[in-house]
């Protein structure tokens, strides 16, 4: 029977699991206990697998252990572990159970326990990052860029400090997150890809396996190429921490991203400025006293996500460091890695459905254009002035921009009244500028197209990895 989510004690499996069943069904069949104990299983059948390519063990011995496989259960093994209280030692056992008694001496020959649970980590953050992880992030990552296509033209006041600066278009701004995003992006793909296994035993020396073949480190290479992984360059009882320290900060960087855009996007969506944000829906409610909020709840949820996730980075520095050859500090702490990775994933998808209904308020921007004056066109008005020799140029046009606020007068026709700026207003970049300040977007929309176009071909290499990786499944 199946366990109610609202017993749950983790709100990704409770909450959080309900917002988005397919994804965290799929989620589950990489990161959840019961996959773990499967992977490590496989792992066990390509060690007898080699065996029996070396001769070691009696021929059909990679068969038995295929069916084994097929037949254990997360649930015999937890309960083998009742009695054993190690989880490979349980595991060893059940597998034994459903092989001939010719091949059980054989079932774990040579590894140590961190052998299997290294590589069945290794190989599961693999796989669920080429068939889930970067697939969703493709997808979001090309929602980014269609919303920059779409609106590389439209102006938008850039901001800075908080206070308006000169404008940029919207597409430009969401050109800025795809181009972030897409270097995490790369980034998880290039750790996810090379993540390693080991199985050179209790020290990392091949001592035991040396007793059953001439060449260890090959016989090594040989049973982590039966799972499409190499051995680490180095290892001791554990694989280097080091290559699923990068995968996790590849995570949790790109979640500062998706913590970036949800900020910038709720604060874009505040009455004051109301420039975008997420459609209201039908039924919907913003506040349980207020009839009339309109709450980015949405974008908040994955700020608020990031909070929670990005401080277990340092845990995973902690867990860096393991006395010697090995010690234990890292066993339960490792064990909420998948955690990271689920709740980052979860929260791109978020976003990503908010932005197939993100709602942008035209007239709200064009309104905030308008909102100075046009006190914004200061800067090319000081850039153009500069340009003539005049060497107070910026001082002069803060007096401006001082006059214009205290008269309450626009900057254009201040500038116009000033005979000292007469080579300046009548130039034709200032005559147009004149005639639609908004203009001043320098190479906003020019970059919005250079950038999309560089991360299409980009995206374009991955998407082919990721196909390919998932014909050899």
């Amino acid at each position: 029977m199946e366990r109610d989510i609202f017993e749950n004690i983790s709100p990704l499996d409770g909450r959080y699991y309900r917002g988005s069943v397919g994804l965290s069904n799929q989620l589950a069949g990489y990161l959840s206990e019961n996959a773990l104990i499967r992977y490590e299983a496989r792992v066990e059948v390509a060690l007898v697998s080699v065996m029996e390519r070396h001769g070691i063990v009696a021929s059909g011995a990679g068969r038995e252990m295929l069916d084994a496989y097929k037949r254990i259960t997360p649930e015999e093994v937890y309960k083998e572990e009742e009695k054993t209280h190690h989880n490979i030692r349980a595991l060893v056992n059940v597998l034994q159970r459903y092989v001939s008694p010719d091949v059980a001496p054989f079932v774990h020959l040579g590894a140590t326990s961190e052998d299997i649970t290294a590589t069945a980590q290794s190989l599961r953050l693999r796989d669920v990052f080429f068939t889930v992880v970067i697939p969703k992030c493709l997808d979001f990552t090309d929602s980014l860029l269609e919303i920059a296509e779409k609106e590389a033209a439209t102006p938008q006041i850039g901001r800075t400090h908080g206070q308006h600066a000169v404008p940029i278009t919207v597409g430009y701004f969401f050109s800025g997150y795809a181009d972030r995003f897409g270097g995490r992006l790369l980034k998880m793909a290039d750790a996810a890809e090379d993540l390693r296994g080991k199985l050179s035993g209790a020290v990392g020396a091949y001592n035991a396996t040396s007793l059953l073949c001439p060449d260890p480190r090959g016989f090594e290479e040989e049973v982590l190429s039966e799972l499409g992984l190499k051995p680490a360059d180095f290892s001791s009882q554990i694989v280097e921490p080091e290559y699923l320290l990068d995968l996790v900060h590849a995570v949790l960087s790109a979640f500062g991203v998706l913590a970036q855009i949800s900020d910038d996007i709720r604060n874009l969506q505040r009455t004051e400025i109301g420039e975008m944000g997420e459609r209201f829906e039908k039924g919907q409610v913003g506040s349980s006293t207020m009839p009339h909020k309109r709450n980015p709840w949405n974008f908040e949820h994955v700020k608020s996500m990031w909070k929670e996730f990005v401080p277990r980075m340092i845990t995973r520095y902690h867990d860096q460091i393991s006395e010697h050859q090995r010690d234990l500090t890292n066993s339960a702490s490792g064990r909420f890695v998948p955690e990271i990775i689920a709740a980052f994933v979860l929260s791109c998808d978020r976003l990503l459905r908010q932005f197939e209904k993100l709602v942008i308020d035209y007239e709200g921007i064009e309104t905030n254009l308008r909102k100075t004056e046009g006190m914004f066109l200061a800067e090319p008005l000081y850039i153009l002035l500069a340009s003539k020799g005049v060497a107070s140029a910026h001082e002069e046009v803060k007096q401006i921009t001082l006059r214009a606020q205290a008269e309450n007068k626009s900057i254009l026709e201040i500038a116009r009244s000033l005979e000292s700026l007469k080579d300046v207003s009548d130039s034709e970049i200032w005559k147009a500028l004149e005639k639609d300040p908004a203009s001043y977007t320098g190479a906003s929309e020019a970059r919005t197209h250079e950038i999309c176009a560089k991360w299409q071909e980009r995206l374009s290499v991955l998407r082919k990895k990721v196909a390919a990786y998932k014909a050899e499944l």
